[in-house]
């Protein structure tokens, strides 16, 4: 596409900030309003919050099912891809009967199937650094599932430009990590959180890290990032418990074994 955006699921437009939520509502999300840490209040932000979510395959998947589980109000995907059978065993919002398909599109109705009071825009198009500010306007968060380093750095750089919060994941063989990047806002010790190219300076050469469809990668890893991701983004928009900001976090599945790395703003 290059019109911008269609619009999917219960509603057209923005979610008012803080709209009280409806008696099925309040049951739908009873744990969440339970929890002291997201409660009532924080699950009206969750309602209001604007989410765009960069691809809908395995990392994907999951965070946007979550996300439209835990009532996020607005999610929107950016996707240019079509759904094939070997995208099934790992990219679990899709199923055998949405082969062919576009990925925005089978993942907007399966949302629609889990939360219909979600509404979704659909960006079938994929995010560049050309497309970034048209793609980015009216979103709070940015999440990045993608499975190459240009939109991984495109989205970087769109979100600190845009002052947005960017959640993003990567995934190997058995393998996967994720952090957190708020690089324009300052730490408690008053200097600036780290970017992503503090973190990775370069884009790698092309060939240097082979994609899955060369090397293969265990499906259910997808889903264990994916899932983190989610958390994440929940933890940003109800500020409740620590963000992954300044920290990178590994995921060995081999030997079911969690590391996690600091990093800071690099000198100048």
């Amino acid at each position: 596409m290059t019109d911008g955006a269609f619009l999917f699921g219960s509603g057209h437009g923005s979610i008012p900030a803080m709209e009280p939520l409806s008696p099925e509502e309040i049951a739908r999300y009873q744990r969440h309003i339970l929890l002291p840490e997201i409660g009532g209040a924080g699950q009206q932000k969750l309602k209001a919050a604007r989410i765009l979510v960069i691809g809908a395959g395995g990392l994907g998947a999951p965070v946007l099912q979550y996300l439209a589980a835990a009532g996020v109000g607005t999610l929107g995907i950016a996707d240019d891809d079509r759904v094939s059978l070997s995208n099934l065993q790992r990219q679990v919002i899709h199923d055998s009967g949405t082969i062919g398909e576009l990925k925005t599109e089978s993942a907007a109705f399966a949302i629609a199937r889990l939360n219909p009071h979600v509404n979704i825009i659909r960006f079938e198009e994929r995010f560049s650094s050309e497309s970034a500010r048209r793609h980015l306007s009216g979103f709070d968060l940015l999440i990045d599932g993608s499975d190459n380093f240009e939109t991984r750095y495109a989205a970087a750089d769109a979100a600190e430009q845009a002052k947005v919060p960017l959640v993003t994941g990567a995934v190997g063989r058995f393998d996967g990590s994720l952090t957190v990047l708020k690089p324009y806002e300052a730490a408690a010790d008053g200097t600036l959180n780290p970017a992503y190219r503090d973190l990775f300076p370069e884009i790698p050469p092309d060939g240097l890290i082979p994609a899955c469809a060369e090397t293969g990668i265990v499906g259910a890893l997808t889903g264990v990032i994916g899932t983190l991701m989610a958390m994440e983004a929940i933890k940003l928009i109800t500020r409740s418990g620590e963000p992954l900001i300044g920290r990178l976090l590994l995921y060995d599945a081999l030997t079911t074994r969690f590391d996690t790395i600091r990093y800071k703003r690099r000198k100048t």
